[in-house]
């Protein structure tokens, strides 16, 4: 299955877009989508160490089976006073 994930603050600006593209088979979890981001986007390393992970509207962990239909964002840290 081809998920989009939705980009945000530094995850945007390191790849130049609002969201991205990974292809994954139809049983996959989180954990499976996050070790694809980092293979194909190199460049969401420094990020996606730090980072939180929704599904559906919901913060996620690596178990959180994904479907089709899953609406996925990678939300970076964010930092101010």
């Amino acid at each position: 299955m081809k998920l989009t994930v939705k980009l945000f603050a530094a995850a945007r600006q390191a790849i130049g877009s609002d969201q991205i593209a990974v292809e994954l088979p139809d049983s996959a979890r989180l954990g499976d989508l996050i070790d694809a981001v980092l293979r194909d986007y190199p460049a969401l390393a420094p990020v996606v160490r730090h980072a939180a992970w929704a599904v559906d509207l919901k913060y996620a962990v690596r178990d959180t089976p994904l479907s089709l239909t899953s609406e996925i964002a990678l939300i970076p840290p964010v930092s101010g006073g």
